[in-house]
């Protein structure tokens, strides 16, 4: 297995949850949200202290994996894949209340929201409508309409991802 990123101490525990939430998605959901995941559980562990030196593996892997879950609507059956939140626990031997705790600790210490576009599986990256939104001179557009110029100010600034490529700009 690659070496992650993280402090030294919190290596061993990283490594661990990061092979749970590995396992978990590849088996049961894919590779966007094994990688998600794994960069999700790599913020964790660069934090100062690490959250992830208290409580139990499982409970961090699942609550990386709802977090991530949480923000791609994994439970809205009109996905793929799709699956209910509370497999998520079943799956770890966790609790319900419990995996849904430390999801909403980890969305409240990094500010996760849903169409977080950090968080948002790349293949859902274009229509997810939050991420093209942004304020210029107090106006809300998108930034797929605005000129490239724009686009890469927008860029610059952090505002989107990645500039759109459109063929009739």
């Amino acid at each position: 297995m690659a070496k992650r990123k993280g402090p030294v101490e919190v290596g061993p525990v990283l490594e661990l949850i990061v092979a749970m939430t590995d396992q978990f998605c590849r088996e049961r959901l894919n590779e966007e949200y094994a990688v998600l995941c794994r960069r999700l559980a790599e913020k964790l562990g660069r934090k100062r202290p690490s959250p992830l030196l208290g409580g139990k593996p499982e409970t961090w892997a699942c609550g990386i994996i709802r977090t991530i879950g949480w923000v791609n609507f994994l439970d809205d059956s009109s996905n793929k894949p799709h699956m209910k939140l509370t497999a998520i626990d079943k799956a770890f031997g966790v609790g319900e209340s419990t995996g849904q705790g430390k999801s909403k600790t980890i969305r409240t210490m990094l500010k996760i929201r849903q169409f977080d576009h950090h968080w948002t599986l790349p293949s859902r990256m274009d229509t997810n409508p939050i991420t093209w939104m942004i304020k210029i001179n107090g106006f809300v557009v998108d930034a797929r309409h605005l000129k490239r110029e724009f686009q890469e100010e927008a860029l610059r600034k952090g505002l989107i991802p990645y500039i759109p490529e459109k063929e009739d700009r």
